[in-house]
């Protein structure tokens, strides 16, 4: 038998618990062996329910309990879960995740430890909620060189934008729906700024490359400046708007971003909507695979770290040879990355004409009706020659008391 303690018993937590009791046959014939939960972590009491008797206050209870062999982080936030993890780690204990924040601030010391401990810090759930994707990485995929990693990761984003698409909501109405079916926190903040998307981002580059990434340094937009407008036009360009992450991997260079993007009807991303997630990756000589799924939710995420644990169960004597070392990645400036444009500016075409073919060639251009404003789409250019001549534009728009409304990437 192996003891397993969850710490935090919220949403994921009681997942975890629900899941290993469910599926208490298919878990133990998985993994060789009966697996019990043994502590719950929590400040709550839970009377009268199945868990009453596990639950512990105390974090040292788990620590100092050398039958407890494999720990689950699901209590979100860097402390204490930061400190409850790197303690488990050192008292070699096993330890399955699914605190993406902790993993991109934290995972690169976590993993030094579980190696010189030989144990094991896994979080396949981490990225993509029940989606497979860490384990493909280091499993399936390790004889390709990856040269992309493009993704819808935040299923509480693709739900506002697929309402604002589909029902020509606004972002706000959208937001509002989206907390009160309890897809978004009340500070939604980390979700629509884009944070969420970086930090996910940031493990599946460090995955690839073996280097640690500093999600800071990834160029990240959210959705708030998003409108009901831009999907009108959206819908005249037969595309849709996304927030995306995307990497690119090519001679020693890392592009990186977080952004809004205007998607192609025939890209593979434009159908994923509501809280579902999809995740593009392209390697050397398998080609362009796609992972889609339920990117967050109770059971779905749960799931992901159930397999944790069984992965764990399997490797109790050994280190996984997973992750990144302490070698910095670099991630190159934005301002090198290459995209289309969408531009939305004030007053008409016919009047405007010169000035933006000027400026930045032969573009699409689209007018709605009734609407005094246009909106054109540049070919592919590098960000820095795109923001040179968009100042440009902007100065002589001044000029006529016009201004540039709305810029959005285009794949």
């Amino acid at each position: 038998m192996i003891k397993v303690a969850i710490m935090g018993y919220g949403t994921i937590g009681s997942g975890v618990y629900e899941i290993l009791e469910r599926n208490r046959e298919i878990v133990s014939r998985a993994a060789g062996q009966e697996i019990q939960v043994a502590y719950i972590l929590d400040l709550r009491e839970f009377p009268g329910s199945a868990v009453e008797n596990k639950i512990v206050h105390d974090f040292d209870v788990i620590r100092d309990d050398d039958e407890v062999k494999i720990v689950v982080e699901t209590m979100g936030g860097l402390e204490p879960a930061y400190s409850f993890v790197k303690a488990c780690l050192e008292s070699g204990k096993h330890v399955a995740t699914s605190n993406k924040a902790l993993v991109a601030a934290h995972g690169t010391e976590l993993l030094a430890i579980a190696r010189e401990k030989q144990v094991n810090f896994l979080f396949e759930a981490s990225v993509g909620g029940g989606i497979p994707i860490i384990r493909p990485l280091y499993r399936c995929l390790m004889g390709e060189k990856i040269e992309e990693i493009t993704g819808i990761l935040n299923g509480t984003t693709n739900f506002i934008l697929t309402k604002m698409d589909k029902e020509g909501t606004s972002f706000q109405w959208a937001l509002k729906e989206a907390q009160a079916l309890g897809y978004a926190e009340r500070n939604p903040e980390a979700d629509v700024e884009g944070h969420d998307t970086c930090r996910k981002l940031a493990i599946l580059i460090a995955m690839v490359t073996g280097k640690e990434v500093n999600y800071e340094e990834i160029s990240t937009e959210g959705i708030t400046e998003i409108t009901d407008v831009d999907f009108k036009y959206a819908a005249a360009l037969d595309t849709s708007i996304k927030l995306v992450g995307s990497s690119h991997m090519e001679a020693g260079k890392v592009h990186a971003w977080v952004a809004p993007v205007m998607i192609d009807r025939d890209h593979p991303l434009y159908a994923v909507s509501d809280v579902y997630n999809g995740i593009l990756v392209k390697g050397t000589m398998l080609g362009t695979t796609m992972y889609y799924g339920s990117g967050a939710g109770k059971l779905p995420t749960a799931s992901a770290v159930v397999a944790d644990i069984l992965e764990a169960a399997k490797e109790m004597d050994s280190n996984i040879p997973l992750g990144w070392t302490e070698e910095k990645q670099e991630i190159s400036p934005i301002g090198e990355s290459v995209h289309r444009y969408f531009v939305r500016v004030s007053g008409t075409y016919e009047d405007r004409k010169d000035m933006v073919e000027t400026v930045f060639g032969k573009s699409r251009v689209v007018e709605l009706p009734e609407m005094e404003e246009f909106a054109f789409l540049t070919g592919p250019m590098k960000e820095s020659r795109f923001l040179e001549n968009l100042e440009i534009l902007k100065v002589e728009l001044t000029a006529e008391y016009q201004k540039v409304i709305q810029v959005i990437r285009a794949e």
